[in-house]
């Protein structure tokens, strides 16, 4: 997996979400090219490190897009300006959460 190579960020959120903590990062200082506005990092229950990266990056014109990284490769999800919000950003991260973990109608708890 090509996660995120953080050197420093700031928590900006924390969910408790099924079996799954999921922590907002922001303010994000890299070892790698890419300009990361906030990363949603997903930690199984037990678990050492993040399984799962959801990032905002920021592209042409003032694009946002999503990315979505896995054990398995990474791919650009979704783009819009919209999601330089940290709520959007949550909220659809959360979303996209719910249908890839397959949570059902598992409520995120906000703990942060």
């Amino acid at each position: 997996m090509k996660k995120p190579e953080i050197l420093r960020a700031l928590p900006q959120r924390r969910y408790k979400f099924g079996e799954f903590t999921v922590v907002v990062l922001g303010d994000i200082e890299t070892g790698d090219a890419v300009n990361y506005r906030y990363i949603l990092a997903v930690v199984r229950e037990g678990d050492a490190e993040p399984g799962i990266y959801l990032t905002c990056e920021s592209a042409r014109d003032g694009q946002q897009q999503l990315r979505l990284i896995m054990r398995d490769g990474a791919e650009v999800i979704a783009e819009d300006p919209q999601f330089a919000d940290v709520e959007v950003f949550t909220a659809s991260g959360l979303d996209i959460l719910r249908q890839i973990l397959n949570l059902g109608d598992e409520e995120a708890y906000r703990l942060m």
